[in-house]
């Protein structure tokens, strides 16, 4: 397809209203041009066949429906199916569809690569390359519904949607929020805003403008209880503080008494699961309406960490049930095709460079350590 196509994914219903009214028609086009494309999942202009022949040829030439190929699929003994999906210049992001009794979870990824470095996240050792555009964000769920074959305007199978998968969502912030309108809009996925879920590190600024302009569920990483251990695991902290980060999420639930920010807390043995951490953790929100999420680390190579044991995540739980704090430990889905919290990877091209300095850096302390040992045997 021409660069020069408009890519209709690209808009909400907001921006697709002034894309019809510059052609010179009528509101309710808007309407029609949603629910082929999300609820029917057609891409092909020729099928709307409620649109006029005249109409038809004139999008065709002038606009376009496209959506990142799907390259590899991979399914899970859980049942867990991870896409790596096609962008531009040898990109690649990868989605995942996690099944339940009760729901079906899709995790989107919102940029290419991850511009934070969180320690104990595999995306973040791949480095970071660019924002995804509105249409590859929205385009994930469309493929998703492709390739399990469902047309939402008759079967429903993703019922809720995520936004923790690869990239800080509120990086990305327009064209993120335009996604989730998308999801959101009666007339094309119609997804309840509870079921639309954005996970943030902290980045206080953006939440506090989400507020004004959503109100989907939040997610937030916390991972530890004091600014010089969040500093190390989640580095975004050293500019905006526990204390910042706190307030941002006090602020974005006022007013909602049904609202409740859920905390996800990745449990590293022997680094923020003590007893006295998890303490800390309820002195920290208890002033704020919340439920913590309890996740156990999934290793990848390098990352130096180790999970918690099993006994140690329902100690830490315990003392937080005591205290009153709703908490679950979240099951961990897809570890066996690296689809589970934090393994998600895909092809990125570095812009950041930040792979090739680590290298350096451990090229550079292996030399080290080969000095030390020879003047020691000298």
């Amino acid at each position: 397809m021409s660069d020069s196509r408009v890519n209709l994914l690209n808009f909400d219903r907001q921006g697709m209203e002034a894309f019809f009214t510059e052609l010179g028609e009528k509101p309710f086009r808007t309407t029609q041009m949603l629910k082929w494309i999300y609820q029917f999942g057609v891409s092909d202009f020729a099928q709307m066949t409620n649109l006029s022949k005249a109409m038809r040829e004139k999008l065709t030439a002038i606009a376009e429906i496209r959506v990142p190929d799907i390259i590899e699929q991979q399914v899970s003994d859980d049942g867990t199916i991870k896409w790596l999906l096609q962008l531009e210049q040898g990109n690649a992001i990868e989605t995942v569809f996690i099944p339940e009794n009760d729901r079906g979870t899709l995790c989107v990824s919102s940029q290419i690569g991850c511009a934070l470095e969180c320690r104990f996240c595999s995306t973040a050792q791949q480095g970071f390359n660019r924002n995804l555009s509105t249409a590859e964000i929205i385009g994930q769920v469309w493929a998703a519904n492709q390739a399990m074959k469902v047309m939402p305007r008759n079967q429903r199978v993703i019922s809720n949607v995520v936004l923790m998968g690869m990239g800080e969502p509120l990086l990305n912030f327009n064209n993120v929020v335009a996604a989730m309108n998308i999801m959101m809009d009666d007339n094309a996925y119609g997804l309840s805003k509870r079921r639309v879920t954005i996970s943030t590190s902290g980045v206080v600024p953006a939440l506090e403008r989400l507020k004004a302009v959503s109100d989907v569920a939040l997610a937030v990483s916390l991972h530890a209880t004091n600014d010089t251990l969040r500093n190390e695991l989640v580095p975004i902290n050293k500019k905006y503080p526990i204390k910042q980060l706190l307030n941002a999420c006090k602020f974005y639930v006022k007013g909602d008494h049904k609202r409740k920010v859920t905390f996800e807390y990745v449990m590293l043995d022997g680094i923020n699961d003590k007893p006295q951490h998890a303490r800390e953790l309820v002195a920290l929100i208890k002033d704020i309406p919340s439920k913590v999420n309890l996740i156990p680390f999934n290793p990848f190579p390098g990352s130096g960490y180790q999970c918690s044991s099993a006994e140690t995540i329902e100690m830490f739980r315990n003392i937080l049930k005591k205290a009153g704090v709703i908490s679950t430990t979240r099951k961990t889905r897809g570890e066996d095709i690296d689809a589970a919290c934090g393994q998600l990877a895909g092809k990125v091209m570095d812009k950041t460079k930040r792979r090739f300095r680590r290298e350096e850096i451990k090229v550079s302390r292996h030399n080290i350590n080969n000095k030390s040992i020879s003047g020691r045997i000298l």
